[in-house]
């Protein structure tokens, strides 16, 4: 079986605040110029330590329209809520998929215990496109704990992977997707050695979250760095260098227009423009 070759491994883009509440590093679209589609966008939340706070920090209310946000906690607690009625409190090991669709306001925050302890803060968040036909589809919101994430285990006491969504090996990710795409927490001890597959023109990159690891045999990347492949093969080898957490992202590409501004991501200018309309007379709900 060929091999999924490595582009480049890439160092975080220089960060940037998204409200007071999230330190993030870029990763695409701006940072790097990346194909990473249905995946339209990567803001990596580095390790950071949060003062003690009795108001949380965080993002105020905001609209999307056309896409998915999806939060990953790794250090830290963040909440929720949405003018759908949804709200929530992810803690490490969560996962929140929020599918804006056809329109949405919401806001999220650090949780007020950890916000009033302060401490370490740690997140990824993905912004997955919808296809086009199902960009006015009606809103949801998955919520899941980590304990209900299913779970490979690795041979001879290597780890686990948490499936988040896709398949893997038979396990499969309890969030429902739009297209095919696979998601996993890969927590690999020390000298362990695990394999991923994926079909050639499937996007895939690596977030490395905690420690270090080789990949193919040759490259080499460490903590925040992200491993980006080319679209030439299936088979990815990864090995840990020391205990080790990465996160895995690979989807087959929505070959369809992009049209964006601020927190739409629709398929043209003309759609992007109603959704303008559409937020300034109120029809994305309502929420304080």
């Amino acid at each position: 079986m060929k091999v999924k070759q490595v582009s480049a491994i890439l160092n975080p883009p220089a960060p940037h605040m998204v409200g007071d509440g999230f330190r993030v590093h870029n990763f695409f679209p701006s940072g790097y110029k990346l194909n990473m589609s249905p995946f339209y966008m990567l803001d990596y939340n580095a390790k950071i330590e949060f003062s003690a706070r009795n108001e949380p920090r965080g993002v105020g209310v905001h609209p999307h329209r056309g896409f998915e946000t999806v939060t990953i906690a790794y250090h830290g607690a963040v909440a929720h809520h949405d003018s759908a009625g949804n709200s929530g409190i992810i803690y490490p090991g969560d996962v929140q998929w929020m599918t804006a669709a056809k329109g949405i306001l919401h806001k999220e925050y650090h949780e007020e215990n950890f916000s009033k302890k302060g401490g370490l803060f740690q997140m990824v968040q993905l912004w997955v496109n919808l296809p086009a036909q199902f960009k006015m589809s009606t809103p949801k919101y998955q919520g899941v704990k980590q304990s209900d994430i299913k779970k490979y285990d690795l041979s001879e006491n290597g780890g686990i992977i948490e499936v988040i969504a896709g398949n893997y090996k038979g396990a499969k990710g309890c969030i429902s997707t739009f297209s095919p795409i696979e998601v996993y927490n890969v927590r690999v001890n020390e000298g362990a050695k695990t394999d991923f597959n994926f079909p050639a023109n499937f996007n895939t990159a690596f977030i490395v979250i905690e420690g270090s690891i080789k990949v193919n045999g040759t490259s080499t990347a460490k903590t925040d760095q992200m491993v980006h492949f080319q679209n030439d093969g299936e088979n990815i080898d990864l090995e840990a260098l020391e205990n080790s957490v990465v996160l895995v992202l690979s989807g087959e590409p929505i070959n369809e227009p992009i049209a964006s501004y601020g927190p739409f991501l629709m398929n043209t200018a003309e759609e992007l423009q109603q959704a303008m309309t559409d937020y300034n007379e109120g029809k994305f709900g309502y929420l304080e």
